[in-house]
């Protein structure tokens, strides 16, 4: 699974990479990242119609950067907190599970990511390192992801919070070293494919999705401070040497 990962840079930064036409939340500018968890907002890329001036949609969907909240709450579920255990959507049943298939052929979006965190069971079990895993020479992640649209009855209409907006990453086997440390990763977007990706008229993503080639990703092992939710700062970053226990580096 994916479940913590690193989002630091600044929302210009996100506008220029993405070629985003509409900032969706020109308010916010959420602070550096770097033990993202459930339930925290992120930044999001979509591909949305947005409403003009006499409250009707435009003519075309455009490129915009959302905040978002991680953790998918379905439209029908009764209350959000399912949403803390919808973080991840494996790649093998989002087509089919309802919780994702509706979201899967019309509301794709992508997850800035600076790379994310997994743990590795050291020898005898009892006690795991983790690793930053990020891409080689450096780059931004986009991370393949769901957002959905709650409706919160317990609110009237013209409250700003009445509509909550979540996502979920997508997650496919990891191979090769990557494997060693956990057997599930976050599907990745090239460049060359977000416009399709993002594309809601698009029905069927399906050949969109091709996990990351071995040697675009590289890790390392980083301190156990991570693990708690409450550190937060880039030191989490920073690599390890050696213990003899596990490998610096994969």
């Amino acid at each position: 699974m994916c479940g913590r990962y690193a989002s630091a840079r600044k929302k210009q930064e996100l506008l220029e990479e993405f070629q985003v036409e509409l900032d969706g939340a020109p308010e916010t500018e959420l602070r550096p990242d770097y033990n993202v968890a459930p339930t925290k907002n992120v930044y999001a890329v979509m591909c949305r119609a947005p409403k003009t001036g006499d409250g009707e949609k435009a003519e075309r969907p455009v490129r915009q950067l959302r905040t978002v909240r991680w953790g998918l709450v379905p439209s029908w579920a009764k209350d959000p907190s399912v949403g803390s255990r919808m973080i991840n959507a494996r790649v093998e049943t989002v087509r089919e599970k309802p919780s994702y298939r509706r979201a899967f052929a019309s509301r794709r979006c992508l997850l800035p990511a600076d790379g994310y965190y997994e743990w590795m069971p050291l020898e005898g079990g009892k006690k795991k390192q983790a690793y930053f895993i990020h891409p080689a020479g450096g780059g931004l992640l986009a991370m393949a992801g769901l957002y959905e649209f709650w409706k919160d009855p317990g609110r009237d209409d013209d409250d700003p919070l009445k509509w909550l907006c979540t996502c979920t990453v997508i997650t496919t086997t990891a191979a090769d070293r990557l494997g060693r440390i956990h057997d599930r990763m976050p599907m990745m977007v090239e460049p060359e494919r977000w416009a399709d990706w993002l594309d809601p008229d698009l029905r069927d993503p399906s050949d969109l999705l091709v996990p990351a080639s071995p040697d675009r990703l590289e890790a390392y092992a980083v301190s156990s401070a991570v693990n708690n939710v409450r550190n937060n700062g880039p030191e989490l970053l920073e690599p390890l040497e050696d213990s003899g226990d596990a490998p610096a580096s994969l």
